[in-house]
């Protein structure tokens, strides 16, 4: 496939490089991408690019979610082991962020290999 027709490749690698960075950023970056791929959006529509910026977002709702989660849980076991669960449960957050890269990694190679995803 020819990345010459598809004008929106850049922008779409740049949200990429930005999820990829968000989880060491509070999600910070992720909000930056989101940002972006709302502006753009319209000019992938219809297109295969379209399908990585519904993941991202997907990616980015979800991750959100299951951070909250993960963190609320750290937190109650860890207070009802009276500190000592931290030395466990830190687990659960760090499966999201492992989640979160898997995606982001998944994604990002099929966008490389011009596929959707």
């Amino acid at each position: 496939m020819n990345t010459e027709n598809h004008p929106s490749l850049t922008p779409t690698h740049i949200m990429y490089a930005l999820h990829l960075l968000a989880p060491f950023t509070f999600l910070i970056l992720a909000v930056v991408a989101l940002i972006i791929g709302m502006v753009n959006r319209e000019h992938v529509q219809g297109s295969w690019l379209d399908s990585h910026y519904s993941w991202l977002s997907r990616t980015f709702w979800w991750g959100l979610l299951w951070s909250i989660v993960a963190w609320g849980a750290y937190l109650l076991l860890t207070t009802l082991t009276l500190g000592f669960g931290a030395f466990i449960f830190w687990i659960l957050p760090a499966a999201v962020v492992v989640w979160y890269v898997y995606r982001v990694v998944r994604g990002w190679l099929s966008l490389n290999a011009l596929k959707p995803i």
